[in-house]
């Protein structure tokens, strides 16, 4: 029998979930103290919740789930969050340096980033979008590789065995690559298995991988795993990184510029 005041089985998962969608975390701990049952109680409630896709547990806690596995057309993903992509790229833009060669990942972020290399006299880009490449035929002064593959609508990329073959031709200074999800827990994600294993092997010929995401992107999980984040070298975001997920980065070795 319940005791006065404790709280039923579903009453302290609804909490759970509201307070879940106010912060994106919660561990075990506090939410021990906030419905006043044990450390083990609300492990099972954890784990009865992640079977039902509710949440994602995490060590000592548990993350909210976003529903990033769809794979959205690049015309309405280019809708959403564009001011902040604007402010991305051109910082990002400001990291390339004459003579680099650098690797452009498809998506509306680094579309932003080729936007902004008018300044440039000696560039070389290679991109796997055939948009980024259309942006960079009226470039005089970049030239432009374009790989092989199969081409991806939805993303306007070219993947495959024969995208990733002609990748390891080459050595780049920077990579610079967008995801769809980012968790300190979960790594780099994307919806599109083929796009993840060619993005790893963009990190495999690069000297230095710049991550260009804006702050929605945090706290997510999409399908395909791309890389843990001990793989960035620099994380470009906005202001509305979770500043715990910031700590988290800089401690792991990150460097994250807010723009």
């Amino acid at each position: 029998m319940r005791k006065a005041g404790e709280k039923s089985t579903v009453q302290r998962r609804v909490i759970i979930l509201e307070m879940l969608e106010e912060k994106g975390q919660v561990d075990v701990i506090t939410l021990s103290k906030v419905l006043g049952v044990s450390e083990v109680t609300v492990r099972n409630d954890l784990k009865r919740l992640e079977q039902k896709n509710a949440l994602i547990r995490a060590r000592g806690g548990a993350m909210k789930v976003d529903r990033v596995g769809t794979d959205f057309a690049i015309s309405d993903k280019h809708k959403q969050n564009y001011d902040q992509k604007k402010r991305i790229g051109k910082a990002a833009a400001e990291l390339i340096e004459e003579g680099d060669t650098i690797i452009l990942d498809s998506g509306t972020t680094t579309l932003e980033i080729s936007k902004n290399l008018n300044d440039l006299a000696e560039l070389t880009v290679i991109t796997n979008a055939l948009n980024i490449a259309d942006q960079l035929a009226q470039h005089p002064k970049v030239n432009v590789i374009v790989p092989g593959g199969f081409l991806r609508k939805n993303s306007l990329s070219l993947i495959g065995s024969t995208a990733e073959e002609s990748f390891k031709n080459y050595f780049c200074d920077k990579l610079f690559l967008a995801v769809d999800g980012l968790s300190v827990i979960y790594g780099m994600s994307t919806p599109n298995v083929e796009e993840a294993h060619l993005n790893r092997v963009m990190m495999s010929i690069s000297k230095q991988v710049i991550v260009v995401a804006d702050s929605s992107k945090f706290l997510k999980r999409s399908f395909a795993y791309m890389a843990a984040i001990s793989e960035i070298d620099i994380l470009i975001t906005d202001d509305g990184i979770p500043i715990e997920e910031q700590r988290k980065l800089e401690s792991a070795g990150v460097k994250v510029m807010i723009v």
